[in-house]
């Protein structure tokens, strides 16, 4: 069986170098869901979801951006980050997007899952319960593992 794929937008914004984090701010949206509710460090995610084969990875990217935030991604040039595979296998495609976006404007898409496990009742969550802005550093502690590598690579795209 052929891994899941997803794709999607890790937007930025530069806020200057006086934050003394090169001035780069990366919007990080919370993992939804009781597994995630707790967690701070590694419960964080570019704002992405999965594709088919039917579906162009770009075209993903900016369906689940609309789907996961209730907004449709703004305008701008995307910078290609390339593709990661993550520890489960899922390979995750990601693009940057300079742009400004209030996080208290996000309407989260939700999924619904059994919980508690066993119960048989049926709850729905949001996908991503929370987004924030935050420095590369403090956007290293949070993001997921696998994804690590898209911040880096902005970085470097940013330095050159």
């Amino acid at each position: 069986m052929a891994n899941k794929r997803s794709a999607g937008v890790l937007l930025f914004r530069d806020t200057g170098a006086s934050t003394g984090e090169g001035g780069i701010e990366v919007l990080l949206g919370h993992m939804g869901g009781p597994f995630w509710a707790r967690r701070e460090a590694g419960a964080w995610s570019l704002i992405k979801g999965e594709y088919g084969p039917e579906e162009a990875a770009l075209d993903a990217a900016r369906r689940e951006f609309a789907e996961e935030v209730g907004h449709p991604l703004p305008d701008g040039d995307l910078l290609p980050l390339g593709e990661t595979e993550q520890s489960g296998g899922k390979v995750v495609t990601a693009w940057a997007l300079e742009a400004d976006f209030d996080p208290a404007t996000a309407v989260p898409g939700t999924f619904t899952m059994e919980w508690p496990k066993g119960s048989g009742t049926l709850r729905e969550f949001p996908e991503i319960d929370r987004l924030e802005w935050c420095g590369l550093p403090r956007a290293h502690e949070r993001i997921i593992k696998g994804q690590r590598v898209f911040l880096d690579r902005l970085a470097e795209l940013r330095a050159h």
